[in-house]
């Protein structure tokens, strides 16, 4: 028996180092990378898009706070072969890549307020978007002030295009459709902002400050319902206009971390992190407040995501979720960056991966 298992660990270790070898040939190089493309540039998101009910998709569960395993914070939703996305923090738009979205399907960005990390890839979210197809400029909708930054970005990417325009020509990068075009709202009472095709969608005023306006938004379509958050402080704004919503995307921070945090901080003699580390708290949802909020709006299901501190590993996310359970024993779950979620027409809700 001994013998048997010695042959088979050459064998193995033979066939690796042959492996090892024929990825040195060109033509075997060459043939590894062509099915890498084919899997790439194939067209997925297909069930996102057509799904009859709602989809969503997360494109950034990050903060300000750097984690290599997350963009910053950005939520995709879908509905009636379109898609729209909630914020558009850095590095987002390049997981909507990934996943093999088409980006000409998108047909605007809704901002819940103007920190930098809900705003870092807009231009991005333009340019995919624009050189995939996208029929007109990209509607930005958003709180009073959204048109500086619409603006703003337009004068930054405005040589940007025209150099793409020439390079590429008008059937690839038409003019006419690039950039952005702001919609502002108030921001200091809930409305409908969109009623078109059978999808409505609310925004609701949240406790962010000293930013003011921030809002959230509730997706209405074929029956079901997502709400997201924003950035907010426990609000009962946001309890009142998530009510019976089939999913709640509600962002959290482990005030208990940050403290730590905030400490190790202090003792390490950074006195302006210790601040700022100090200051975050009052206006950011605990995940134990944001259960609670869950509860009292009688929602399905709670997604929490925009984490500060990221919880990249086990334990620490462990330590995020501490007394979560406590309060709200089931239906929750912590959102990965290319998580989907999928609200049938029908009903019930299924979590996935793209």
């Amino acid at each position: 028996m001994g013998k048997i298992f010695k042959f088979l660990f050459a064998a193995i270790v033979g066939l690796g180092a042959l492996a090892a070898i024929a990825t040195r040939v060109p033509a075997v190089q060459d043939r590894l990378f062509d099915k890498a493309l084919e899997k790439a540039i194939a067209p997925r998101g297909a069930a996102l898009l057509e799904a009859d009910g709602l989809a969503v998709f997360i494109c950034g569960t990050g903060s300000p706070l750097p984690s290599a395993k997350r963009a910053q914070t950005c939520t995709a939703v879908f509905a009636g072969g379109k898609f729209f996305l909630v914020d558009s923090g850095t590095g987002s738009w390049e997981n909507v890549q990934a996943a093999g979205i088409p980006g000409d399907r998108l047909a605007g960005v809704f901002l819940t307020h103007l920190h930098s990390d809900h705003i870092g890839d807009i231009g991005e979210a333009d340019l995919g978007s624009w050189v995939a197809g996208r029929p007109g400029r990209l509607s930005v909708l958003g709180p009073t002030g959204t048109e500086r930054i619409v603006n703003g970005l337009n004068e930054e990417f405005a040589l940007d295009h025209a150099y793409r325009t020439a390079h590429h020509g008008k059937a690839i990068a038409e003019p006419r459709t690039a950039g952005l075009e702001a919609t502002v709202f108030a921001g200091d009472e809930t409305m409908t902002v969109f009623d078109k095709d059978g999808l409505k969608i609310t925004a609701f005023p949240v406790k962010h400050d000293p930013v003011k306006p921030a809002v959230g938004y509730r997706f209405e379509y074929a029956g079901r319902s997502v709400v997201i958050s924003g950035d907010t402080a426990y609000s009962t704004s946001l309890i009142d206009a998530a009510r019976g919503a089939d999913v709640l995307i509600h962002e959290a921070q482990a005030n208990h971390m940050v403290a730590r945090m905030r400490e190790a901080a202090a003792k390490a003699g950074n006195a302006r992190l210790a601040t700022v580390l100090g200051d975050i708290p009052s206006y950011h949802t605990s995940p134990v407040e944001a259960a609670k909020a869950a509860n009292e709006a009688g929602v399905d299901w709670l997604v929490l995501t925009h984490f500060t501190p990221a919880p990249d590993n086990p334990v620490a996310k462990r330590i995020f979720m501490r007394g979560v359970s406590a309060v709200r024993k089931s239906n929750v779950k912590m959102a990965e960056d290319r998580m989907t979620i999928m609200l049938p027409a029908e009903g019930g809700v299924r979590f996935g991966r793209y």
